[in-house]
């Protein structure tokens, strides 16, 4: 909350900067003042940090035994959930969900224990490294990293996926040859029961490295689609021309829409910041 130019609640940071702040300012001071404050802004910022810097070390990411040791009850709980899902599987005793083989089903149930398994050890790190650890600091504020990144630093990497699903693929029903075949319990289908700082076994770094080269085959796909889809459009839209009676025509003068936009406003120059002095309900620091 802002009045008369004075911070009275809440905190400037990245999220409120990028929010309507920096629009409404504009809208009310103009240009040149919104400049001025941008280039202020950086100043102090860059000087609070060199006078309040934090760094992070490989302690930061360390549990206690106590917590550790809740994170292994978890592991062990979520085993036991699984080898039970597993066991009515083979048995055929395992109840379909709607549309799903019965496979598809174990695996929809396996995926869930897993995921909730992460959730529950995230809480557990958060409240054993708490808010004045670095590492969630960082995460909090938006500076670097996430949760996630601390939990995988400080408990386990959990589950790897490719196409939301387990791995699977890769040697005869099985994913590496360090296992028997058809075996469905965590550790052979991806599940990573080791932390980055304690270091990965040769088969969970080979599963780790399954799902992450997903992510990187994701993002060179992405960027060629990105890429020719702009190209096509460029290529489509390169003649037509806003005309002075708010038209747009082609390159035969046909006309493609009668008001430009459908309201004739300029995207450059249209806002949705309002200049009223409205705090709203949401914004307000009751704390």
């Amino acid at each position: 909350m802002i009045k008369n130019g004075r911070l009275i609640k809440g905190a400037v940071e990245s999220k409120a900067m990028e929010s309507d702040l920096l629009e409404r300012i504009f809208m009310m001071k103009g240009p040149d003042f919104t400049e001025e404050f941008l280039n202020k802004g950086t100043i102090l910022a860059l000087e609070t940090i060199s006078l309040h810097g934090l760094s992070v070390s490989l302690r930061d990411y360390s549990l206690s035994e106590k917590a550790q040791a809740k994170v292994n009850d978890l592991t062990d709980k979520m085993n036991r959930e699984m080898d039970n899902l597993i066991m009515q599987f083979k048995s055929k005793s395992l109840e379909h969900s709607p549309g799903l083989s019965l496979k598809e089903t174990l695996e929809r149930h396996v995926m869930g224990i897993t995921s909730q398994t992460r959730e529950d050890v995230g809480k557990i790190v958060e409240e054993d490294l708490t808010l004045e650890n670095p590492s969630i600091i960082m995460a909090k504020i938006g500076a670097r990293g996430s949760l996630l990144n601390a939990i995988q630093m400080s408990a386990l990497v959990a589950q790897q996926t490719v196409r939301s699903k387990r791995l699977s693929r890769g040697y005869r029903r099985r994913t590496l040859p360090y296992f028997k075949p058809s075996l469905l319990t965590g550790k052979e289908r991806g599940f990573v029961y080791s932390s980055f700082r304690k270091g990965l076994t040769p088969y969970e770094f080979m599963h780790h490295a399954m799902g992450g080269r997903e992510a990187l085959v994701n993002t060179a796909i992405r960027t060629a689609r990105s890429g020719y889809m702009q190209r096509r459009l460029i290529n489509a839209l390169q003649d037509l021309v806003v005309y002075e009676d708010m038209t747009v025509r082609n390159a035969d003068m046909s006309i493609v829409q009668f008001i430009y936009g459908g309201d004739g406003r300029d995207p450059m120059l249209a806002t949705k910041a309002e200049a009223a002095d409205v705090t709203k309900q949401d914004d307000v620091d009751t704390a």
